[in-house]
């Protein structure tokens, strides 16, 4: 009991079996009971502490409880946080991160330990929040998650553009403002927290809502996405530091342009993007051009391609004209034509005359034979000559002969070659109902009517058993004899 002492002489004697002495009140307690003892002392006296350490052996049990040990360079205590504290960490606990953790020391007596149970955590001070941010860095940049093949260009003229970020702050105002003054687009709007509990997830979600839309809807699918967030400190802007807002702006299906803070403040969300713009403002001059201008550099390249029309004409046309004038003139290229010409005109003016008075010469030398009597003399001579030849009969005859013999050697092969002469050996011809030669089996398959015709008369074959096969069957008489034409 507590007071009471002994010395080593007055100490009572160890015996077997324990026994109460005379005056004895220091009855014997339980391991419960000490154990119970033990955490009210304990929760008393340590009811509200904050300890500062370094996180390890950090793990999420199923039922959402958090467990962890909290370290220095001399020490050790376990710690737990239940799943409803666990839920509302600002952040993802590690191994190796410091922190500063306010809860109450109690004990767990099924393992005689003593823990604190931590009721709120927070890192500890901006140099440990950017180590954390560091090590989250280096890890998803083994990923592959920053890497530069990943970047996607940005669309020259999107139709639609897509924001993520708070509706109430001044960033989406700067961006409409922006874009209103340089190229009117349409914008839609997906308003999340920005900073605080809960703020990644709204923004991951928003970020792959955007990704998800098919463009079939009502609602249009963004050529351009837009991550914004004023400036603020480190822990404002942390929730663009969280894994979850990286990984789906590394997985959005859209180009992303990250927007967070000012010109010096940096997130993993940046790293992530396609591009990252200082500013909300300069996000916006990035996703469009300023109409002015594009309007300015379409009329000039009008005015060039009117030029370089036009430049091909002018060309040709200065050619043309150089051509033209080192071209003589047309009286010089006809001048030595005109002389010969006029040459040849007399030549041939003196050969005709010259023709024409041979021909007057031998004109008036034939004109003695062709005198009337020499004419007539000749006509009696050609007619006593065509009275006195006789034809010789022979030559008719022989030809006549000729003709006769050849006109029967045709009439005996016609004789061979008629088609009912077969009939007198035995062979039929197949006929159809107008009489005329059926040569194929194909064609007597569409026949109604069939006649086979025999040198004795004709015979009917019934429509039934015209498409019937005529082959003969092995070793009857017809089989190697065939009677059918």
């Amino acid at each position: 009991m507590p007071g009471l002492s002994f010395d080593d002489d007055e100490a009572p004697a160890a015996g077997l079996v324990a026994k109460g002495q005379a005056g004895d009140n220091a009855a014997p307690l339980t391991i419960s009971e000490i154990s119970s003892l033990l955490k009210r002392t304990v929760e008393d006296r340590f009811g509200f502490v904050r300890l500062r350490g370094e996180l390890s052996g950090v793990k999420r049990a199923a039922s959402g409880h958090l467990y962890c040990c909290l370290k220095d360079e001399g020490a050790v205590i376990d710690g737990v946080m239940w799943r409803t504290g666990a839920q509302r960490l600002a952040f993802v606990p590690e191994d190796g991160l410091e922190v500063v953790a306010s809860g109450k020391l109690t004990t767990y007596p099924g393992r005689s330990k003593y823990q604190i149970v931590i009721e709120s955590m927070e890192i500890a001070g901006e140099g440990a929040l950017l180590a954390l941010l560091e090590k989250t860095r280096r890890r998803l940049e083994a990923e592959g998650l920053f890497a530069s093949e990943r970047k996607r260009a940005l669309p020259y003229l999107p139709r639609v553009i897509g924001v993520v970020t708070s509706p109430t702050g001044a960033v989406i105002r700067d961006i409409l403002h922006r874009l209103e003054d340089r190229f009117p687009v349409r914008v839609l709007v997906w308003p999340v927290l920005v900073q605080g509990r809960g703020a990644e997830q709204q923004i991951a979600q928003a970020i792959d809502g955007f990704s998800r839309l098919d463009g079939t809807g009502p609602v249009p699918r963004p050529d351009l996405l837009i991550v914004a967030r004023g400036g603020g400190s480190i822990e404002d802007l942390w929730s663009f530091n969280e894994e979850i807002v990286v990984r789906a702006i590394a997985n959005s299906t859209i180009p992303t342009v990250s927007a967070v803070g000012h010109e010096t403040d940096t997130t993993l969300a940046d790293y992530a993007a396609d591009r990252r713009a200082p500013t909300p403002t300069a996000a916006a001059e990035m996703a469009v051009p300023v109409l002015r201008d594009l309007a300015n550099a379409l009329d000039e390249l009008g005015l060039r391609q009117r030029k370089c029309a036009l430049r091909p004409v002018q060309l040709g046309r200065e050619r043309l004209e150089a051509r033209v004038a080192r071209m003589p003139k047309p009286e010089a290229l006809a001048a030595s034509a005109a002389q010969k010409l006029d040459e040849l005109g007399e030549r041939l003016r003196r050969g005709l005359a010259d023709r024409a008075g041979r021909a007057r010469d031998r004109l008036q030398a034939d004109a003695a034979a062709l005198s009337a009597p020499l004419l007539r003399a000749r006509l009696q001579a050609a007619q006593r000559e065509l009275i006195t030849t006789r034809l010789q009969p022979a030559l008719l005859t022989r030809a006549l002969q000729e003709r006769r013999e050849r006109l029967a050697a045709i009439a005996r092969l016609a004789e061979q070659l008629h088609p009912e002469r077969p009939l007198q050996r035995g062979y039929a011809m197949v006929l159809d109902a107008g009489g005329r030669a059926v040569t194929s089996s194909t064609a007597a398959r569409k026949e109604p009517a069939l006649m086979l015709k025999f040198r004795d008369g004709t015979l009917d074959v019934a429509p039934g058993t015209a498409g019937r096969s005529a082959r003969p069957k092995a070793g009857s008489p017809s089989a190697t004899q065939p009677k059918l034409l």
